[in-house]
């Protein structure tokens, strides 16, 4: 009886953790329109590389309001990026960016960043070093 309830615990804990993992990691296209590309100008509030996603939070000024917005874009893994050319401490807070994405299916300030260009036109993205267009 012992080891058919030990048995069962063990069952438990996998199919729950499995569910986890799978909840954890989802795919862009499921996050975000890829048919909705946008482009933001601002200054760069944030910089997460964490796993399992990366992220540039950016304060956006709507130039006729004068309204700010927080944007959040979702990158590749802190090692994509890395492979990609971005250095940790490159981008800082203050930083004026250009980013290029797609928009979330959910959220008016949250997109998917393709790619991100600094004031000086040095450009990062999600596919690896970019020329400047």
């Amino acid at each position: 009886m012992r080891a058919r309830v030990s048995a069962v615990f063990a069952s438990v804990l996998i199919v729950l953790g499995t569910g986890a993992q799978a909840w954890a990691h989802h795919s862009f296209a499921a996050e975000y329109d890829m048919k909705h590309p946008i482009t933001v100008h601002g200054v760069i509030a944030q910089v997460r590389l964490e796993n399992p996603h990366s992220w540039f939070v950016v304060d956006v000024k709507d130039l006729t309001t004068g309204k700010v917005d927080r944007w959040s874009f979702e990158a590749g893994t802190p090692s994509g990026m890395l492979r990609n050319g971005y250095r940790p401490g490159v981008i800082k807070p203050g930083d004026e960016v250009t980013i290029k994405g797609f928009q979330s299916k959910d959220s008016d300030v949250r997109g998917m960043l393709r790619e991100l260009v600094t004031a000086d036109g040095k450009v990062y993205g999600l596919f690896g070093p970019q020329e400047n267009r």
